[in-house]
C-alpha cells in the first residue's frame, strides 16, 4: 500500500477469481439457483484475498479522523474525548441486554438508574422535573415547544409566534416551524447579544400572540447573555414562556443553573456534554427539563417511584404522549449517569472552567491574525473570522482546507450566518494546552501564508488521499454505490 491509499478503491484491487474464504465440503443437498432472470449481473463485487481484505479496511479505518488520534475544534459540536469507563457501564449484560418491554418489576436497577438521573439533571439545572425521552437535541426542542404549545392552550390561549434570536441553532427555527409555529428573527446587537429594543418591539405589537422566546446560552457566538434575567421577566410580563437550547451547557456546569436565570424549558445534550462521542448522527439523547408549571405536560414515559421505593413508569396528567419507541436512548442514559457520579459537583464545575478557559485561550492566541467579530470574552468557543484572509483571496474555506495538511480537522465554518467568513472554534474542557498551542500554531502559520504565499492555501489540502471533492455535485447527484464506468 502507498500513501495515495484511500484514493483506490477495493475494486481497484479486485483480481477475477481471487476469493478470501475456504468452505468446507457441502454436507447439505444443493439447491438449484433462482432462475436466471432473477439473477443480477450487475453488483460486480470485488474479488480479493482475506488478506487483501483485512488490510484494505485495517488501513481505509487509519484514514478516518476520530478523537481517540486528533483534535476535532468543532464549533457547536463538541467532538470531545469522552472516558471509555463509561463505554463499559453502558454494555454490563444488565444493562446492554436489557429488552425494553420487559415490565418494571423485573428491570428495577434500569429504572432507579433513570429515575435518579431525572432528579440529578434536574439539580444541575435548577428545574423541577426532567423527560429522558427525546432521542437528540432537536427531538428535545420539539417536545420543549409542544410542551409550550399544550400549556398555552390550557391556559386559555393559542398563541402563534416564536422569537429566535439571529444567532440561533439552525434547528431552532426549523423545530418551531415544524411544531406549527410562525417564526420570527430577532437581531442581535452590536456586542453579539439579543438586541432588548428589537425584542421590546415584538413582544408590543401582539404581545398576547408570543408562545416563547427559543434562547441558547451561551449563544451560538459563544458569548453570554448578560442580561438574560430582564430577558426572561419581558417574556413572563408578557405570558411568553423562555426556551433554552441548551446544547453549550457544558460552559456553565456546576456555576450557574438555567432555571435560576429565568428559563422555564430547556433541553441539554447528553451526547455533548456528559459523556457519548458525538458524531456521525448518533447515537444522542436530548432530555427536556422543566419548571413545575409545565411538569404535567412532560412526554411520556416518565419515571417515578411508589411509596414502597419501587420504581414505574407513568404518564404525566397533560402529557404531550409519547415521542418515540420506549424510553429513549438507554445507552446514552447510562454513560451519562456514570459521567456525573463518577465527577461529582466538583468535577462538573471543573469542566465549565476548562472550557472557558481553552476557548478564551485560543482566543488570545489568535486574536493578532484574524478578525475578531466581538472584542470580548467568550464562553466555550470563540468564533473568529477570515475576512482579513479574504482581502489576499484565500477564503475561510481555503484556511479549512490547509488545516487538514497540517493534521488538523477543521472548524466549523461559515457559522453562525451572522459572521462573515466565519470560523467557530471549540476545544472543549478535554484538550490539553500542548494540543491547543499546536492548533493556534498551525492557525498562525496558515494566517502568515494567506499574505506571503496564498496560492499555497488556496490549492490545500495538498497531503490528503484526495484533493477538493465538488461538494455541491457529490450533495445533489451522489453515486451511492460503485459503477465501473462512474
Amino acid at each position: 500500500m502507498n500513501d495515495d491509499f484511500g484514493a483506490t478503491l477495493s475494486f481497484d484491487l479486485s483480481r477475477p477469481g481471487r476469493v478470501g474464504t475456504a468452505l468446507p465440503p457441502l454436507d447439505v443437498p444443493e439447491a438449484p439457483l433462482p432462475d436466471s432472470r432473477l439473477l443480477r449481473d450487475d453488483v460486480n463485487l470485488p474479488e480479493l484475498s482475506q488478506l487483501d481484505v483485512v488490510r484494505y479496511f485495517t488501513r481505509l479505518s487509519q484514514r478516518n479522523f476520530s478523537i481517540d488520534t486528533g483534535f476535532y475544534p468543532l464549533g457547536s459540536c463538541s467532538m470531545k474525548y469522552n472516558p471509555k469507563i463509561n463505554e463499559v457501564a453502558a454494555r454490563l449484560p444488565g444493562l446492554g441486554d436489557l429488552h425494553p418491554m420487559k415490565p418494571a418489576e423485573s428491570c428495577q436497577g434500569a429504572l432507579a438508574i433513570m429515575h435518579d438521573l431525572q432528579r440529578l439533571l434536574a439539580e444541575i439545572t435548577g428545574m423541577a422535573d426532567v423527560s429522558l425521552v427525546p432521542a437528540a437535541g432537536a427531538h428535545g426542542e420539539l417536545a420543549g415547544i409542544m410542551i409550550a404549545s399544550a400549556y398555552h392552550q390550557a391556559n386559555g390561549g393559542s398563541r402563534k409566534r416564536i422569537l429566535v434570536p439571529d444567532s440561533a441553532h439552525g434547528t431552532n427555527p426549523a423545530t418551531a416551524a415544524m411544531a406549527g409555529f410562525d417564526v420570527e428573527s430577532i437581531p442581535s446587537d452590536k456586542d453579539g447579544n439579543l438586541d432588548i429594543d428589537a425584542l421590546n418591539a415584538a413582544l408590543a405589537w401582539a404581545s398576547d400572540d408570543v408562545a416563547a422566546l427559543m434562547l441558547t446560552l451561551p449563544s451560538t457566538l459563544g458569548l453570554f447573555e448578560p442580561r438574560i434575567r430582564e430577558i426572561a421577566g419581558l417574556l413572563h410580563e408578557h405570558g411568553a414562556l423562555l426556551y433554552g437550547d441548551g446544547a453549550n451547557m457544558n460552559a456553565m456546569l456546576g456555576r450557574v443553573k438555567p432555571g435560576d436565570l429565568g428559563f422555564d424549558v430547556l433541553h441539554l445534550n447528553l451526547h455533548k456534554t456528559f459523556s457519548t462521542p458525538h458524531g456521525g448522527g448518533g447515537p444522542g439523547a436530548g432530555p427536556i427539563a422543566v419548571k413545575d408549571a409545565l411538569a404535567p405536560y412532560l412526554p411520556t414515559p416518565h419515571v417515578a417511584r411508589n411509596d414502597d421505593g419501587n420504581f414505574y413508569l407513568e404518564t404525566p396528567e397533560r402529557s404531550i404522549g409519547r415521542l418515540g419507541l420506549f424510553h429513549g436512548n438507554f445507552g446514552v442514559l447510562v454513560r451519562a449517569y456514570a459521567y456525573i457520579l463518577s465527577l461529582g459537583a466538583d468535577g462538573l464545575r471543573a469542566i465549565s472552567e476548562a472550557a472557558v478557559l481553552n476557548a478564551n485561550y485560543i482566543l488570545a492566541r489568535l486574536r493578532s491574525a484574524y478578525r475578531l467579530p466581538y472584542n470580548r470574552n467568550c464562553m466555550h468557543e470563540v468564533v473568529i473570522s477570515g475576512s482579513r484572509q479574504k482581502a489576499n483571496g484565500v477564503k475561510t474555506l481555503d484556511i479549512a482546507k490547509r488545516l487538514i495538511d497540517y493534521g488538523f480537522h477543521p472548524p466549523t465554518v461559515y457559522f453562525p450566518l451572522t459572521v462573515d467568513e466565519a470560523m467557530m472554534i471549540e476545544p472543549t474542557e478535554s484538550e490539553s494546552k500542548e494540543t491547543l498551542d499546536a492548533f493556534c500554531d498551525a492557525m498562525l502559520a496558515i494566517a502568515h501564508e494567506a499574505e506571503e504565499s496564498p496560492d499555497l492555501v488556496r490549492e490545500a489540502p495538498t497531503r490528503a488521499p484526495l484533493r477538493r471533492l465538488d461538494e455541491a455535485t457529490a450533495a445533489r447527484k451522489p453515486f451511492l454505490r460503485w459503477m465501473k464506468d462512474a
